[in-house]
């Protein structure tokens, strides 16, 4: 569970939707990332959906389960039609999107990092968009090519999103730094300098004064 102050209280939400619609809104103007609106729209749409855990893990014998993104990757590249293969790439897009944004502090204490999941997720959603860039589908394919384009600052959005009740302090400042040095992400970059400290691409740090 995040830290949050002892004063914060929970605020109760109406419409899930909107809510997701206006604090999506709120981060991506904060990390200054720009997006067509039906990008942002499908956004909205998947952390409502994934809200509910039904919608997110898989029952298995030993209880519920996020799918592995290899099996979802292979899944898709062994699937016996287009039409399976597309949602089974789909499937892997959306999953590591949402785990990458929502659960990107849980990465510290897992030997599969952030990194993975953003270069797996950014693929399928490209190979998708080349799938959908012809016919009926061209205006959702635009979505997943914007998608796997800016996929790292949606991530960054999506963190902002997910800790507006969390407080950074210096025991974040490792898997901070290494976020940043495994993905450029800006926002880590932003936080380490508000923490004091200048990470550097040489691979060390330099205390800002």
């Amino acid at each position: 569970m995040h830290d949050t102050h002892s004063s914060c209280r929970v605020q109760p939400v109406v419409n899930l939707k909107e809510y997701f619609k206006d604090a999506l809104h709120g981060a991506l103007e904060s990390q200054q990332l720009a997006v067509e609106g039906q990008t942002e729209h499908y956004v909205v749409n998947l952390l409502t959906l994934f809200s509910r855990s039904e919608a997110l893990f898989e029952r298995t014998p030993e209880g519920s389960r996020v799918k592995p993104l290899v099996v979802m990757l292979s899944e898709a590249l062994e699937a016996r039609s287009t039409d399976d293969r597309n949602r089974n790439l789909q499937r892997l897009g959306d999953v590591s999107l949402f785990i990458a944004g929502f659960f990107a502090q849980s990465f510290a204490r897992k030997l599969i990092d952030i990194d993975y999941h953003i270069a797996m997720g950014g693929r399928a959603y490209g190979v998708l968009a080349d799938a959908l860039s012809r016919g009926k589908g061209r205006v959702l394919g635009s979505v997943f090519a914007e998608l796997s384009e800016k996929f790292q600052p949606m991530v960054d959005a999506l963190n902002e999103l997910a800790e507006t009740a969390y407080t950074h302090s210096d025991k974040d400042i490792l898997r901070l730094y290494e976020s940043w040095l495994k993905t450029g992400s800006r926002r880590s970059y932003e936080i380490l300098r508000r923490l004091g400290v200048d990470p550097t691409a040489a691979g060390g740090t330099q205390l800002a004064h």
